[in-house]
């Protein structure tokens, strides 16, 4: 990355910061995964349990093996071959856990978080019962405004997460959103949260690299 483009990423990115944490949110900007990971593992102690919320950008950063070699009880749905009754418990679980990781699909200059799911438990969770909550997400993900993170869902996030996840949605071979009906539908729960939720500890963390999907 260019000294430039550097310099672009980062005066975005603190100005977000700034704004999530006029927002009550607890916010931090890191140049770097590997200091963000460190950030991130000062809150992990032995035999907590640390649910994941499906994070493209979370699982990139490895922090489960982390979490593992820490003595973290680990609640991931996607971490094995689970019956669906056995995912369910798995996400209810999340929910109450003692710590909570996830990513975000857009973050707005604003400091608003905006996201999608399938299922919603990873929003759900967010919002309420997990003792702390860290959602972490690269520079790429800030936007200008709502719209603006709206459009970044529906042309990035939503195609790209449904190709990840090998669903047979028409945005596999379109490219873009097209709002499909079908059972599969990924992008059924849309949530912005302006503020922190008032009885959740809620820390993001903005890291200068361009992470996720």
């Amino acid at each position: 990355m260019s000294d430039i483009m550097r310099w672009h990423q980062e005066t975005l990115a603190y100005r977000t910061v700034e704004a999530l944490k006029k927002n009550s949110f607890d916010a931090v900007y890191f140049q770097d995964s590997k200091s963000a990971v460190d950030y991130i593992m000062g809150h992990v102690n032995s035999g907590m349990k640390v649910g994941f919320g499906g994070s493209k950008t979370v699982s990139d950063m490895g922090i489960q093996d982390k979490v593992k070699e820490k003595g973290g009880i680990i609640l991931d749905h996607n971490a094995g071959k689970f019956s669906p009754e056995e995912s369910m418990a798995i996400r209810r679980q999340q929910l109450t856990c003692d710590l909570f990781l996830t990513g975000i699909n857009a973050i707005t200059l604003d400091g608003w978080l905006v996201n999608v799911d399938g299922t919603g438990n990873r929003v759900a969770a967010m919002i309420f019962g997990p003792k702390k909550v860290i959602a972490v997400a690269g520079a790429n993900k800030i936007r200008k405004n709502l719209d603006s993170a709206m459009e970044r869902l529906e042309f990035l996030a939503c195609p790209l997460n449904n190709k990840r996840l090998d669903r047979p949605n028409p945005c596999v071979t379109s490219g873009t959103c097209m709002d499909c009906q079908g059972q599969t539908r990924i992008c059924n729960v849309y949530s912005i949260l302006k503020r922190k939720p008032s009885r959740t500890d809620f820390s993001i963390v903005l890291i200068g690299e361009s992470l996720g999907y």
